[in-house]
């Protein structure tokens, strides 16, 4: 069966930490162009495009050769301009969620989560996870994640999972926030009512699980670095420079 994947980047020009963060230079050229080209580079991929509901960026994507969409002001969130941007393409099967602040993502990633959703007919999304490092634990911003030995999701949570009553052991496993969906899946996504467990932790992704529904987790190396506030410019750069 040939199966067509697609990667979409959503982006907004305002960000509140770092305004016009994807137009920002990194060694001459934009965060927003590395990592539309980086993903590009991902073999399961048949093409990227940018939903934006900016001009500039728009205007900016095809500058570069790329290929960009317009998606209105008032999307909720980047899943929900992504969904948007996949109406357009009747044809597609997977779309990938890719974060336009990833300037160093790993194209490999990118195939691997493709490849859960076509070895898993049964899940309808799929992520990554990575080692969870011990200065980690504490973070409410790290989320956590427990899967079963075929990849399925069984939690994410804000505090550390798996608990234990003595010393800590783990495994422990940290969420990387790139999607994979099925195509015919994001309307249901975006439909479903939000969930007291989803509500709770604060994480969208939970009412996946909590509707009865099937997500995928790979496990990886480590994530990329991204870029959140100005210095990490700075960081991306001497990576860069190694």
């Amino acid at each position: 069966m040939n199966i067509k994947s697609v990667g979409i980047i959503p982006a907004r020009y305002n960000s509140t930490r770092f305004p016009a963060k994807l137009l920002a230079l990194i060694h001459g050229t934009t965060l927003l162009q590395r990592t539309y080209e980086k993903a590009a580079q991902a073999t399961l991929l048949k093409e990227i495009i940018v939903a934006t509901d900016d001009e500039r960026i728009f205007n900016h994507v095809l500058s570069f050769g790329g290929k960009a969409v317009m998606t209105p002001k008032d999307c909720q969130n980047g899943t929900e301009r992504v969904a948007i941007a996949a109406k357009s393409m009747p044809d597609v099967d997977i779309v990938v969620n890719i974060q336009g602040d990833e300037p160093l993502i790993d194209p490999k990633a990118i195939d691997l989560s493709v490849q859960a959703l076509i070895d898993h007919p049964d899940r309808v999304a799929a992520t990554l996870a990575c080692p969870l490092m011990p200065d980690e634990w504490e973070a409410s911003s790290v989320v956590k994640c427990v899967f079963s030995k075929s990849g399925q999701a069984l939690y994410f949570s804000r505090s550390l999972i798996p608990g234990s009553k003595g010393e800590k052991k783990g495994p422990y496993y940290k969420h990387i926030g790139l999607y994979a969906y099925r195509a015919d899946f994001l309307p249901t996504y975006l439909s479903l009512p939000e969930t007291p467990l989803m509500l709770a932790e604060d994480l969208e992704q939970l009412k996946i699980l909590e509707h009865g529904f099937s997500l995928h987790v790979t496990s990886v190396e480590s994530p990329s670095l991204g870029v959140d506030v100005p210095d990490d410019i700075k960081k991306v750069e001497q990576y860069l420079c190694q």
